[in-house]
């Protein structure tokens, strides 16, 4: 899994910066990709980027400021284009349908693929046998949801001379292993799983926030993630600017990584007036007086999400 970000920018896009959208790329677990909002312009970030829509999975809008979400329209109708046929996904608060049915239906847009709608209101969204993706309630002007991606454990890999040695050739008494099961060999010897399977390989947790000001459904999301992505409009001495407009500093990002025991923190949607390099180098490193793990949201660069083991 790696996140790749296409935006970076709050409140409009800058010169130097897009407006909010980052990818969940995983590939090597789904052959897909999972879109985490939309803002205007994704779909000209998506072509400069690695990223091809026929491989989008799902898009989950965190609320509906367009900032998060005026360039849903056009990536839908592209994606038709671009040899997306595949069912697609997609969550976001309640108004989330009306404003895509609305947007597509008066400009006659042609969708040539399943497009299921879910509104939610938080709680479990989504589960299958490799991952589960959870939602809740932030502190913002308009309901704001923050989501919790879980990947599930996987079982330790087999140790395939011991059942050389037995008889065993790869097939279905694999599976019965890797699923827990204890297997009988042709000379009537009982294997456990156990005595085969080496450590389970953990799961990893990346929790994507929205727009947000300090609150316990950000920390609450965010328990033991490998990857945290929080925003951090503001430098700290505009705290008070970021509490009045909904918003978070720098500083209560990092703040909210370690009281989430989050291993890394990614600090994204920055505001427009800072333009530089040095005005994003203060916000990294006031962030990283109380969390040093922090990295600064840079769009079209990757960030592979690390596996930790638990404490």
């Amino acid at each position: 899994m790696e996140l790749y970000f296409m935006g970076t920018n709050a409140g409009v896009p800058s010169l130097q910066r897009n407006v909010t959208s980052v990818a969940l790329r995983m590939f090597e677990e789904r052959r897909s990709f999972w879109l985490f909002d939309c803002g205007e312009g994704t779909q000209h970030q998506v072509l400069k980027s690695p990223l091809k829509l026929s491989k989008l999975e799902k898009i989950f809008i965190t609320h509906l400021h367009g900032d998060h979400l005026f360039g849903l329209p056009g990536l839908l109708s592209s994606r038709a284009y671009q040899g997306g046929d595949a069912p697609l996904e997609l969550y976001g608060p309640k108004g989330i349908k009306a404003f895509v049915e609305t947007t597509l239906g008066i400009s006659e847009s042609r969708i040539n693929y399943e497009l299921v709608i879910k509104e939610h209101a938080g709680g479990l969204l989504f589960e299958d046998d490799s991952f589960r993706v959870e939602a809740a309630l932030l502190e913002h002007r308009i309901d704001s949801y923050g989501y919790r991606v879980v990947e599930k454990d996987r079982p330790g890999k087999l140790d395939f001379d011991v059942l050389s040695r037995h008889g065993i050739k790869p097939g279905p008494l694999y599976g019965q292993l890797k699923r827990g099961e204890s297997i009988i060999t042709p000379d009537g010897v009982t294997i456990r799983p156990e005595e085969v399977l080496g450590k389970p390989k953990r799961g990893r947790i990346v929790t994507i926030l929205g727009d947000t000001r300090p609150c316990e459904a950000a920390v609450h999301l965010s328990q033991d993630a490998d990857l945290m992505v929080h925003e951090a409009t503001f430098l700290h001495e505009l705290k008070d600017t970021a509490y009045e407009y909904h918003h978070s500093t720098a500083i209560q990002a990092a703040e909210a990584a370690v009281q989430a025991g989050a291993k890394q923190l990614i600090i994204t949607h920055f505001s427009s007036r800072y333009k530089d390099d040095h005005d994003l180098t203060r916000l990294l490193e006031e962030a990283r007086t109380v969390f040093p793990e922090t990295q600064l949201a840079i769009e079209h660069e990757l960030y592979p999400v690390t596996r930790h083991e638990a404490d």
